[in-house]
């Protein structure tokens, strides 16, 4: 079983950057491979980006690549999200997501656990 709590959400303005943070309970966060995914007003939840669990894999959504980095660090039980040169089209709730494997993956129905989600609003 795993907790996942996500911070570091807020309000900026386009072009301005945050980090989210995702703060995982138990022994065995390194053997989860780990992803964000966010959701818009009147949207389904999408991929935004995935890690494995060692932190050497990673893939992005088209939209954020080269604008968001995903990272981890097992010995905190924490992962990270960096996310510059924000846009307004990505505001919407951020969400961490744990996977029982070690395997990456990108839908959301392949993900085990989940966090309550953090808050990000890009105004323009």
């Amino acid at each position: 079983q795993v907790q996942l709590v996500e911070s570091g959400g807020g309000l900026v303005q386009a072009g301005d950057s945050l980090r989210l943070s995702c703060a995982a309970s138990g022994r065995t966060f390194g053997r989860y491979a780990m992803g964000w995914f966010r959701q818009a007003p009147g949207k389904e939840r999408e991929f935004v980006a995935t890690i494995g669990w060692s932190g050497g894999n990673t893939f992005y959504a088209d939209s954020v690549e080269g604008r968001f980095t995903i990272s981890r660090d097992n010995a905190k039980n924490t992962m990270y999200l960096q996310m510059n040169s924000l846009k307004p089209e990505d505001t919407g709730v951020y969400y961490c997501a744990a996977r029982a494997s070690i395997t990456l993956a990108t839908m959301w129905d392949e993900f085990d656990y989940w966090g309550q989600g953090t808050q990000v609003t890009v105004s323009s």
